[in-house]
Formats: structure tokens, sequence, C-alpha cells
């Protein structure tokens, strides 16, 4: 675990240099993490990738939380990209077609096409890293724990994005006072820090924070996490100007030694709501005492070699149980069919 954490280290540092921030009170701890998102974004616009984003959402009536390993306007799989392309190329009306609403809106029976002010197009790519002590890269059910992963951070990613998420109902989870304002000590520590990413940038593409003054008049006009929290809005908004169309469906797992951060290969997939959807509503049931627990499927019984409950797991015991009693009846079966 320590490895992996250090690997994940290092590649953040790639992108960031890491410096300490005393916190007075939880609402300046979780204005430390909002402000780390809205710069983790800036970031992105700024450099083309930002890695360690912290994403917060609510899944089933649960609060879920996660850190984004990579985000990047770099393509992780052209080839998977074009063939989603063309799959939803197929799907959507002709540049030159009305929908039904846009057809009967129209009072002189004529179709007519809007002109869209043209707009970034890039897609944003979500890549998660893996460590592993084996040199292999996992296929079949031992990828699954990290689709789903993937996908659910694509799935906070992109309500986060839509504004849909109700900051309230984690702010009152977390016992947190969203109206306090920060502490003097915190906002002093944030505007001293350097963090002028700004020479490549535009005003189109970047919020200008180029002085400690700007930091602070920046920090004073958002001075509670209810005013942070509307400002991270706004800077996905800015960052994914496509909405949620913006992140891309194709999802990218990397692997790398635990011993020395080497990549061991990668594997990208496609986004998929009603795999994810099932996923959640299955795992939900349960985390809700809705539904008992469940042992592995038969295919992944390898994972019980690890497993610390092996020897008194009630699924496992059971499981052989049942095996034991169907070898039995069909050895009873045969018997008495070579009796008669």
């Amino acid at each position: 675990m320590k490895q992996g954490s250090a690997v994940h280290k290092v590649l953040e540092e790639q992108v960031y240099t890491t410096v300490p921030v005393d916190v007075q009170t939880k609402e300046d701890t979780w204005g430390l993490k909002l402000w780390n998102i809205i710069q983790g974004l800036r970031t992105l616009r700024t450099t083309g990738m930002t890695r360690e984003l912290e994403l917060w959402g609510v899944l089933d009536g649960q609060i879920v939380n996660g850190v984004c390993d990579e985000l990047s306007y770099t393509c992780t799989d052209p080839e998977l990209e074009a063939r989603l392309q063309k799959v939803e190329s197929k799907n959507k009306p002709a540049a030159d077609q009305s929908t039904i609403s846009q057809f009967f809106g129209n009072t002189s029976g004529t179709p007519t096409q809007t002109k869209r002010p043209q707009k970034d197009d890039r897609q944003i790519y979500i890549t998660d890293v893996k460590t592993r002590v084996s040199p292999t890269v996992p296929n079949g059910v031992s990828l699954r724990p990290t689709m789903m992963q993937l996908m659910i951070y694509r799935k906070l990613l992109a309500d986060l994005v839509d504004g849909s998420v109700d900051a309230s109902v984690i702010f009152t989870r977390f016992k947190l006072k969203p109206s306090d304002h920060f502490s003097d000590s915190f906002i002093s520590q944030l505007a001293g820090l350097d963090l002028n990413l700004r020479e490549d940038a535009t005003e189109e593409t970047f919020a200008p924070v180029e002085s400690m003054e700007d930091a602070v008049d920046e920090l004073l006009a958002h001075n509670s996490l209810t005013q942070l929290w509307t400002l991270m809005v706004l800077e996905f908004q800015k960052t994914f100007p496509r909405g949620a169309e913006t992140i891309s469906r194709v999802l990218r797992a990397e692997f790398r030694s635990q011993k020395d951060g080497a990549i061991l290969g990668a594997r990208a997939f496609a986004y998929d709501d009603v795999a994810l959807q099932n996923y959640v509503h299955d795992e939900m049931k349960w985390w809700k005492g809705e539904r008992e627990a469940q042992g592995v499927d038969v295919s992944e019984t390898f994972k019980c070699r690890s497993c610390e409950f092996n020897e008194t797991c009630s699924w496992r015991i059971g499981k052989f149980e049942e095996a034991t009693r169907l070898s039995r009846a069909r050895t009873a079966a045969r018997l008495s069919m070579s009796g008669s």
C-alpha cells in the first residue's frame, strides 16, 4: 500500500508542488479541498492535464467521494474513441435535420437550422493508475472493480459539471457551517501560494490570479464554503464547456509496478451507464441492509486465497456444503440407475 502511494505521489508531483497549509477549522479543511479542485481545473485548462482531482457526489442517496488520478485532453485510445463517435453519429440527427419540436415550432412549416456558436470541441479523458506487485496486467473479471471505479468517477465528474450535486447534502453530512468565513490565517496562506500557471494561457481559457492581491480578492469574494462551492461549479463549467458531453466515454486504466513505477500496460474501455446503474443499485442494496452479503462468483474464487476470512467464511462453507450435497446426489442417482 505504501509503495503504491509513493508511485502516485511521484506522478502528482510531476504536475504540482505540495505545500503544507495549516487549517484552523473544519470549514478551512473543506475550503482547502475546494480550492485544490479549483486549481486542478485551472491547471487542466492551462497545461492540458491535471492529477489527483478530488470528486464528490451523491449516488442512490449516499455520498460518494473519490480522487481521479488523471484528467487530460490527450486521447487515451484513438481507435476506441473513433468507434464510439461513429456509433453516436448514427444516433444523432444530421446537421441539416430538424427535430420534431423544431419543425412544429416553425409556423412556416419549413425546417430551419439553428446556427450554433463555435465552442471548444476537445474531449477530456479520465485515467486511473493502479500499482501492482505482479508484472502482469489484469483481464476479465479481475478488471471489473477497476472498470466500475472509473465509471463512478465519470458519473461523479459529470454530475459536478452539470451542477446537479446538492452541496448542502454534503455539508450537512459532515456537520459543516457553510456560511461561516474561513480563518484569516487560512486565506493568507492560500493567497501566498505560487499559483501562477498562466504564462501560455488566454483570458478565454484561464481566470488569471496573477498576484497575491488578486488571490486575496478572489478568496475574500468567496469567503465561505457555499461561495467557494459556487466558484468551483463555475470552474467546472469553464473547463467542460459542453457539459458532460465534454467528458469522453473512453476510460483508461494504467498499470504500474509498485517497485519502480514502470508502466506494465493499460486497458481502455467504454463507459456504460446501464452497467453502472445496475452495479450501484445492487451494491447499495447491501449497503442499506436490503440484501445479504454475497460471495464471489465461481470465476473469482481465486480471490479467496488472499482473504483473511477464508477459513470462517459462511458463504464459502455454504458453497462447499452445497457442492458436496450435489455430488452425493449425483452419485446416489448413478447407483440407483445401475441397480435397476
